[in-house]
């Protein structure tokens, strides 16, 4: 178990939502007090029903925030940030690990929503604005949902700092990747680094 003190670890799946064996459920068991935005029952594809959940997750939360997010859920995020602008919520995101985030604005792999539905339902573009928190972003080099350069260039547009993970996939079940120690530790390092 890892405490972060007054900081609170909010996890926020991709739009597979909650996965037994990913890395995100087993770091949320590592963090005590740690948050999972909840699986939508209804509008599960809708980017602005899960933004909303992502902002009912945060409101919820007593102090300060880290959001911790896979695949979609760094697309949510950044979606979030740029439509809250100028929402006191924002003050309370202390920093963000964005891993392996997928890049929705090229076709998606079978078994993945279609281009057009995630159009459809507001995920395109995905937002370039920097984000308005310290932000990590971990790329893969051979990610099925995302090219290196595409990750690389949007770690660029949202001014996070770029982790290169080598060839680890989606960093996800699929990929090999149940725990994934190194998530334990870039939260602990923004939390220490963060004011």
């Amino acid at each position: 178990m890892v405490d972060l003190g007054n900081v609170t670890a909010l996890f926020v799946p991709g739009l597979r939502d909650h996965v037994e064996d990913h890395w995100q459920t087993h770091a949320a068991c590592d963090f005590p007090g740690s948050v999972t935005v909840e699986p939508l029952r209804i509008d599960g594809l809708s980017r602005a029903a899960r933004i909303d959940a992502l902002d009912e997750a945060i409101r919820a939360i007593d102090g300060d925030v880290i959001l911790v997010a896979h695949s979609a859920g760094c697309l949510m995020v950044a979606h979030w940030a740029a439509t809250r602008a100028v929402d006191m919520l924002l003050k309370k995101v202390r920093a963000a690990l964005l891993v392996t985030p997928a890049d929705v604005e090229r076709p998606l792999p079978e078994g993945y929503p279609k281009m057009a539905d995630l159009d459809a339902n507001g995920w395109l573009p995905i937002p370039r604005a920097a984000l308005p928190f310290p932000t990590t972003v971990v790329a893969s080099r051979n990610d099925p949902l995302a090219e290196y350069g595409r990750v690389k260039e949007l770690a660029h547009n949202w001014c996070a700092r770029l982790i290169d993970a080598g060839e680890v996939g989606h960093l996800n079940p699929a990929a090999g990747f149940g725990p994934w120690q190194k998530a334990n530790d870039l939260i602990k390092q923004l939390a220490r680094e963060t004011p």
